[in-house]
C-alpha cells in the first residue's frame, strides 16, 4: 500500500517516537507533575520532540499542537496533533497501555491518524477516504445492532459519575452483553477492529482520541461527543460506535 506524503510523515514520527519509548521504559525515570496535576517524564518530551522534528522538516508551514511541547499556528490550515505518550500514568507504572497518537486536522476536520503502542505491540492508522488499518491489515467495525448483544467498553467517567448522566449510563450497563474498561487507545483499536461496539468517555483531551476518531470512522464506526457533536479542538467526551449502536446509546444517556 502507497502512503501519501502526510500517512508516511506521521508514520516515520510515531517510529521515532518509538525509539525513544522504548529505550526509556522501564527505566524508572523522574517524574513531574504539571499545573493541571498530570504527570511528564523524560520519555514523553524527548518523543514529542522527535516527532515534531519530522512533521515539521516535511510541512513546515503547517501549525502543530502538541501536549508537552506547545503549539505554534493553530489557525493554519493545516494543523498536526501530538500526544507523545497518552497514558503517561501506565508507562510509570511500567504497564503497556499507553501510546502516541498522531492527527492532522485540515481546516477544522480531522483526515488522518496513527496510533501506535510500541510496548503493547500495535500500530494502528487512517486516513481520510482510504480506509483503516492495524499492523498491516484492514479494519471493519462490528455489524452489532442491539444493546443486549453489545460489548461496551468505558473510560474517564469522572465527569459523567458527577452529572446527571450517570443512572442512564447505569440502564446502559445493566442492558448489553458486556462491560469493559480497556480504556486509553485500547478500546478504539477493539471497536474499530469488530471485537467490541461502543465506547463511552467523559473527561479527555483532543489529542487523546483525534487520531483514533478518525480510525474509528474509517473503520466504518462513528466518533462525537456524548452531544453528538463531531470532534473539535475543544472536545472532551466521546461516543464511538460501531454505527448502528450510536443512536441509540446517546438516547439512552439523554445527549
Amino acid at each position: 500500500m502507497t502512503h501519501s506524503a502526510h500517512l508516511a510523515a506521521a508514520l516515520d514520527a510515531a517510529t521515532a517516537a518509538a525509539a525513544v519509548i522504548r529505550r526509556l521504559y522501564q527505566r524508572n525515570i523522574a517524574v513531574e507533575v504539571k499545573a493541571d496535576k498530570s504527570p511528564v517524564t523524560e520519555a514523553d518530551v524527548e518523543s514529542e520532540r522527535a516527532i515534531r522534528a519530522i512533521l515539521e522538516e516535511r510541512f513546515p508551514d503547517y501549525g502543530f499542537f502538541g501536549e508537552e511541547t506547545g503549539s505554534r499556528g493553530t489557525d493554519a490550515e493545516y494543523l498536526w496533533l501530538v500526544d507523545p505518550i497518552d497514558g503517561t500514568k501506565a508507562f510509570v507504572r511500567e504497564y503497556p497501555m499507553f501510546s502516541t497518537q498522531i492527527a492532522l486536522m485540515h481546516r477544522g476536520e480531522l483526515v488522518l491518524g496513527v496510533s501506535s503502542a510500541p510496548v503493547y505491540g500495535e500500530l494502528a492508522w487512517a486516513e481520510r477516504g482510504r480506509g483503516a488499518w492495524l499492523d498491516g491489515k484492514p479494519l471493519r467495525v462490528s455489524s452489532i445492532a442491539d444493546l443486549p448483544s453489545a460489548a461496551l467498553s468505558a473510560g474517564n467517567l469522572k465527569t459523567l459519575a458527577a452529572g446527571p448522566r450517570w443512572s442512564n449510563y447505569g440502564r446502559i450497563v445493566a442492558q448489553v452483553s458486556r462491560i469493559r474498561g480497556y480504556g486509553d487507545f485500547l478500546h478504539y483499536h477493539l471497536l474499530a477492529a469488530g471485537k467490541i461496539d461502543a465506547v463511552i468517555e467523559s473527561d479527555v483531551n483532543i489529542l487523546d482520541i483525534a487520531a483514533l476518531a478518525v480510525i474509528v470512522t474509517e473503520a466504518g464506526g462513528r466518533f462525537t461527543d456524548l452531544e453528538g457533536q463531531q470532534p473539535t479542538l475543544a472536545t472532551t467526551s466521546v461516543l464511538a460506535t460501531n454505527g448502528l449502536l450510536h443512536a441509540p446509546i446517546q438516547a439512552a444517556l439523554g445527549g
